[in-house]
């Protein structure tokens, strides 16, 4: 095992962990994982995220099979489909937090864009968010279903089931994947209530400025 690889395990944990002591995460729901050069590091099945042991958590080879650690969660081909279509993705945050999961499970939720520019925050570091279409959590046809995206959204609201957030690294992952719960929170909140949005050209201006995710 690598030094890098050493030091990733310990950062997954720690980062999981803060997911989970502010409820970003609860019980044994969500994953995480982080690209190597050889597969992709991931947080075992059933596991905590409060709790997640750096050692047990699981190493894939690029061909999808176990190497070692603990056993994968069922979603190692959402993670798969994303690595495999956004080359510059180097993390992925898969949570079931309230609000976004809440989104995803209302009907008027724009499935082309689930997170509206309420906040310039949210498309620096979000961008457009659109729903992917139920299947039941570890069928392969999910894989398919992200792979049909072509790697045009850093982040997803699976439906009735709870957001997926790509960063280049975890860290990034992980504070993309905060700023969507929060903006979720903040679109509930609203709902109902007369509300101010970014305009288009505010929009543009934010991604000419800052680049697009």
């Amino acid at each position: 095992m690598t030094t890098t690889e050493c030091r990733l395990r310990e950062q997954m944990a720690r980062l999981c962990r803060s997911l989970f002591e502010r409820r970003f995460s609860v019980g044994s729901a969500g994953n995480v994982s982080v690209r190597l050069p050889d597969g992709m590091l991931m947080t075992p099945t059933n596991a905590r995220l409060g709790e997640v042991d750096p050692h047990a958590i699981a190493k894939i080879g690029l061909d999808g099979q176990h190497i070692y650690g603990g056993r994968p969660t069922k979603e190692v081909v959402l993670h798969r489909a994303y690595y495999e279509t956004r080359p510059e993705a180097g993390a992925i945050v898969h949570l079931h937090s309230t609000w976004a999961t809440a989104l995803s499970c209302m009907e008027e939720t724009d499935p082309e864009d689930c997170i509206p520019a309420i906040t310039p925050y949210v498309v620096m570091r979000v961008g457009t968010v659109k729903m992917v279409p139920y299947v039941r959590p570890g069928d392969p046809a999910m894989g398919d279903r992200i792979r049909a995206l072509k790697g045009r959204h850093a982040a997803v609201l699976l439906a009735n089931h709870g957001p997926v957030v790509s960063g280049t690294d975890l860290h990034s992952a992980v504070n993309a994947a905060e700023e969507l719960e929060e903006t979720a929170k903040l679109l509930v909140a609203l709902r109902g209530v007369p509300t101010r949005m970014l305009s288009p050209e505010k929009v543009v201006e934010l991604k000419s400025t800052f680049g697009t995710i």
